[in-house]
């Protein structure tokens, strides 16, 4: 008699397990991006709403503060993502080697991940403030500064990215030092029997074996950092920058549906960065497979 292999899929028990997970996405993530999807297509008024079609889109489109919102964005996650990859693969490989107190480093760089972003937004304003910050008094030392990244416009977003690049470290460096512990370590005695140098072991066996790892980081890097706004609300005390100049995507919506009270337009403006971040997810992904081959 011929048994019946197992299958989750059809067992009912499987299902009930699932279920409260399944509610969840469906009521906090499937539910509200549906409901976006039809408020981008009705009127400004949540009360009474009234369907206009795509009537809402030309209009974020051609507003010059989504548009610098957008470049504004972009801006800062190709200048982000790279570096605190980038820095945060040169500080895994450091506390991959047995140096003294790695443990101990490790749980200092992982603090930032646990500590509340408007907490060490706050403790940011002081060390980036114009007459008594901490980094221009070190900045003083090579003769550069004061400046204020704060009140300056032109340092709004360079303030920004050193606080990004920052908030970004924990996370990265937790994930990549997994990555380099699974890496079966024969890989290494075997170059070595061959003669191959550090930069070598690390281009032909490091990097290939943490593709997979490096690929999640960016993707979700880039996701995330299109999706800033805590990090600009607490660095400029709940505003954009001076004069808004350091307007956002997330930062704009929010201005549209709580501010200016223009629903329709607001999720409008959100459909537009999912479509963005879809696109740009998928041209990403495409790079980065064709990278690693």
């Amino acid at each position: 008699m011929k048994k019946n292999k197992y299958s989750a899929e059809h067992s009912n028990k499987a299902w009930l397990f699932l279920a409260p997970a399944l509610a969840a996405i469906l009521i906090f993530s499937v539910y509200p991006m549906i409901r976006t999807f039809i408020m981008a297509l009705q009127s400004n008024d949540i009360l009474n709403p009234k369907f206009v079609g795509l009537e809402n889109f030309p209009i974020v489109l051609k507003d010059p503060i989504f548009r610098r919102a957008m470049l504004n964005t972009l801006i800062y996650s190709v200048t982000v993502v790279p570096l605190s990859i980038i820095i945060s693969m040169f500080i895994a490989l450091v506390l991959n080697t047995n140096i003294i107190g790695n443990k101990f480093f490790e749980t200092i760089f992982f603090i930032p991940y646990l500590t509340s972003v408007i907490a060490i937004g706050i403790v940011f304003r002081y060390l980036l403030n114009g007459n008594y910050g901490f980094v221009n008094y070190i900045l003083g030392f090579v003769g550069i500064g004061p400046i204020d990244f704060l009140n300056n416009p032109d340092y709004n977003m360079l303030a920004t990215i050193i606080f990004g690049v920052w908030q970004s470290l924990a996370f990265n460096i937790i994930v990549i030092l997994a990555g380099l512990r699974s890496i079966d370590k024969s890989y290494y005695k075997v170059a070595e029997m061959f003669g191959a140098s550090s930069w070598e072991q690390f281009k032909k066996i490091t990097l290939p074996e943490l593709k997979s790892i490096l690929t999640f980081l960016f993707l979700t890097s880039f996701i995330s950092a299109f999706k800033i706004y805590n990090s600009v609300f607490a660095l400029f005390n709940g505003r954009a920058g001076v004069g808004n100049k350091l307007m956002t995507a997330v930062f704009y919506i929010y201005n549209k549906f709580y501010v200016e009270y223009r629903y329709g337009q607001a999720m409008a403006a959100g459909v537009i960065l999912f479509l963005f971040l879809l696109v740009l997810t998928f041209i990403q992904k495409k790079i980065i497979e064709r990278i690693g081959r």
